[in-house]
């Protein structure tokens, strides 16, 4: 049993909990129109806390990131930002683009 008691610990304290708030958002939330106030408002602030979190990682990284100058974190960024907005509004183009900035700058900037 001393073997299963991580995944046990996991599950219940983890998994279930998170999936009681989930449940309920859907029970709850299921009637609402997307353009609604309490939509918009909860939208809008998963957007900052979002954008505060890549901002904590640009300004304040860590581990080998660390090693890459800000200015080349920041292009990084504004590339992918760019290539989110010109293509179409695509995440993945957005974090691609990114990435292979990072790369680059990672190559010509070595720490």
């Amino acid at each position: 049993m001393s073997e299963l008691s991580p995944y046990l610990v996991l599950i219940l304290v983890g998994f279930l909990p998170n999936e009681f708030w989930r449940v309920l958002g859907v029970i709850l939330g299921g009637g609402l129109s997307d353009d609604s106030e309490l939509i918009v408002w909860v939208r809008a602030v998963a957007v900052a806390v979002l954008a505060a979190v890549i901002a904590k990682l640009v300004v304040v990284p860590p581990a080998a990131l660390a090693a890459l100058p800000l200015a080349v974190r920041l292009v990084a960024i504004s590339c992918g930002f760019l290539a989110f907005l010109v293509i179409r509004r695509s995440v993945f183009a957005g974090l691609v683009v990114g990435e292979l900035v990072l790369l680059v700058g990672g190559f010509l900037f070595p720490a």
